[in-house]
């Protein structure tokens, strides 16, 4: 199984708010940070606030934040929101029946189990839990520590 370069980016995006909690955090911080373009990043986040995953806050201090509580967001539900096609071979897709052996094959029904699976990991993981270290994730992001005066954050 191989995620597109959607769903990486959709994960390190709320991976940001979790890290900046109370904080709108801005598209254009986000896409900088990591160094992906900015019209890629928007329409992620349609996609995002389209799944209820992500919330828009207009206004000149407006930006992103997560919608509820990182602990709340499991990866599996991101990775649903955002992946466009699970057929992990021709035979999941059922409009295709060129295979003799569509309905009864050990391999679909093998692959089935395999992705039900994997879909099951990543439900147990939460967007908590990926930026469980708040702290190094601000630094490696250079997000400002809302806590620290702006000049001590400057400083640091």
């Amino acid at each position: 199984m191989r995620l597109t370069q959607q769903t990486n980016y959709a994960v390190r995006a709320l991976m940001y708010c979790a890290a900046n909690p109370g904080k709108p955090s801005k598209v254009a911080e986000i896409a900088a940070s990591f160094s992906m373009s900015e019209t890629h990043l928007f329409k992620i986040m349609k996609v995002l606030v389209d799944a209820d995953l992500m919330k828009t806050i207009r206004g000149r201090n407006g930006g992103i934040v997560l919608p509820r509580p990182a602990e709340q967001i499991s990866v599996g539900q991101v990775v649903r929101a955002t992946e466009e096609s699970f057929l992990l071979a021709e035979c999941f897709d059922s409009g295709r029946q060129d295979c003799p052996l569509v309905n009864h094959c050990g391999f679909n029904s093998v692959l089935h189990e395999a992705l039900e699976a994997f879909l099951g990991v990543l439900d147990k993981c939460t967007i908590a839990d990926l930026a469980d270290n708040r702290a190094s994730i601000r630094h490696l992001l250079q997000i400002e520590d809302p806590l620290l005066p702006k000049n001590m954050a400057a400083a640091e």
